[in-house]
């Protein structure tokens, strides 16, 4: 069944204040106003170098027959509904991650050059997953990613849960319809995840130029399969109910691994 996002107005405020959406604290003005920002709004939070501008997806602009990521890379222009949470979260990752989404447009526009306008391979598949729920996420222990591969997901997030504590395991939220789904409490979150390992604390701008170059040259969302699903609900603080063991024996949004799902290795860090 579609999700349909609470009307700005039924959105309890509470929502703002757990992740994932309390990290876009900085952006408060447009997510938690009463009122809808305009697009110029939107467009007056971009940076000074920023390559690209939001514009009102009208039927005159989309008269025009060039395909959503065409506009973005012939014109600059990003094509947002007004009044929508999935477009304003949308520009919301283009205010934080400009170049990561620079950097799929262009994977995006090479495969539609090769593919035309009405086939998508299956690296657009998978840059398509990632763009709405993708999520980066950094592990430093080689033993808590075979509890990943394995899907032991009680042995993860209740027997290793000082690791999503102590910055054992890190994960950024990047897709948008993530964001979206946590408008709703009830919501259990499942994110499509890159995964890097790193033996070390690292920085996560690092960690994002690393998974820009990688997506740029191809290394990376060739395959939907690459996506390993995450169910960020089960993170500590991310919900309420996540503190009883309980929760991480019965919850649904824990799927076990089908017998024939592989996954790839996590991309090293150096």
């Amino acid at each position: 069944m579609r999700y349909h996002a609470p009307p700005r107005e039924a959105v309890d405020p509470a929502m703002f204040a757990r992740q994932p959406l309390a990290a876009w604290h900085e952006h408060a003005a447009l997510l938690e106003g009463d009122e809808w920002p305009s697009i110029d709004g939107l467009n007056d939070a971009l940076l000074n170098e920023a390559t690209i501008r939001f514009v009102a997806q009208t039927p005159a602009l989309l008269a025009d027959g060039m395909h959503y990521e065409q506009r973005i890379a012939e014109r600059g222009e990003v094509a947002t509904r007004e009044g929508n949470w999935h477009d304003l979260l949308n520009a919301l990752i283009w205010l934080r991650y400009p170049e990561l989404k620079q950097s799929l447009n262009q994977r995006q526009m090479a495969e539609i050059a090769r593919m035309g306008p009405k086939l998508r391979s299956r690296a657009q598949y998978a840059m398509t997953h990632f763009d709405e729920a993708g999520v980066i996420v950094v592990v430093r222990d080689p033993a808590l990613l075979a509890l990943w591969d394995a899907h032991d997901w009680y042995g993860l997030f209740w027997r290793q849960r000082q690791a999503w504590l102590d910055g054992a395991i890190q994960v950024e939220v990047f897709g948008h319809a993530l964001l979206e789904h946590a408008l709703s409490p009830d919501k259990l979150l499942v994110g499509k995840a890159l995964a890097f390992h790193a033996a070390c604390e690292v920085d996560m701008i690092d960690v994002r130029r690393a998974c820009i170059e990688a997506i740029a040259a191809g290394q990376l969302l060739c395959d939907p399969l690459e996506l390993r699903p995450l169910p960020l609900s089960g993170i500590p603080g991310w919900r309420a109910d996540n503190d009883d063991e309980a929760f991480h024996r019965t919850t649904v949004c824990y799927q076990p691994r089908r017998l024939d799902r592989q996954y790839p290795e996590a991309m090293r860090l150096v």
